[in-house]
């Protein structure tokens, strides 16, 4: 599990910051498949109108939100498949959606699993690249560290710079729907709705 997940004293933003670089990872008969997280979103629970716990919303369906840091909170939007994963102690639930991955392994299988479209559109929004990894619901609840999803430390890469803004896709949700609680890897091209003007196709936002 990456440490800062321990940590009592880091915000849910604190970790969205901090998951970027990270290597998101998935394993399939053998196979593994993965990437560098290049952008996330903070979701802060009770109070934010946007996530699916706003005034402590209890469900079968959000029950992963509600457990300890690090576990996997799967859900599904408009048929898509998006990944996130609590960020506090047990009974308060906020979490981070994983929004967008840089490929590292697997790139065969993630061309595929997307219908071999160009590579900068395999994993560039959260359902693409649950799509590109073959991730399900299957995978629900389960810890960072076990099972066939995973979030590790080792190889991480660090971004030169962090961006951040609103999230996407929420309207009509008072200051939330503005609220800077997006967070990405400033150039690379990855990153969801970003123009290619934007993208720096030498460092791709990485230090080396």
């Amino acid at each position: 599990m990456p440490e800062f997940f321990m940590n009592p004293l880091l915000e849910t933003t604190d970790i969205a910051k901090q998951l970027l670089g990270c290597v998101l990872s998935y394993t399939q008969n053998g196979k593994r498949r993965s990437g560098w997280i290049v952008e996330t979103e903070a979701y802060l629970g009770e109070k934010d109108q946007a996530a699916h716990t706003y005034q402590a919303h209890q469900s079968k369906r959000v029950e992963a939100l509600y457990a300890p840091a690090g576990t996997f909170y799967i859900h599904q939007m408009m048929q898509h498949t998006m990944i996130n994963i609590s960020t506090k102690e047990n009974g308060n639930p906020e979490g981070v959606l994983i929004r967008a991955i840089q490929p590292i392994e697997g790139k065969d299988t993630m061309a595929k699993n997307r219908g071999n479209k160009p590579q900068l559109e395999w994993t560039n929004g959260p359902g693409k690249l649950t799509q590109a990894l073959g991730v399900t619901m299957a995978d629900y609840g389960t810890l960072a560290t076990e099972g066939r999803l995973q979030i590790s430390e080792e190889g991480r890469r660090q971004p030169l710079e962090i961006i951040s803004g609103p999230r996407i896709g929420i309207p009509n949700k008072g200051k939330w729907t503005e609220a800077p609680l997006r967070f990405y890897i400033k150039g690379n091209p990855f990153v969801s709705r970003t123009a290619k003007k934007y993208h720096d196709l030498e460092t791709y936002g990485w230090e080396e």
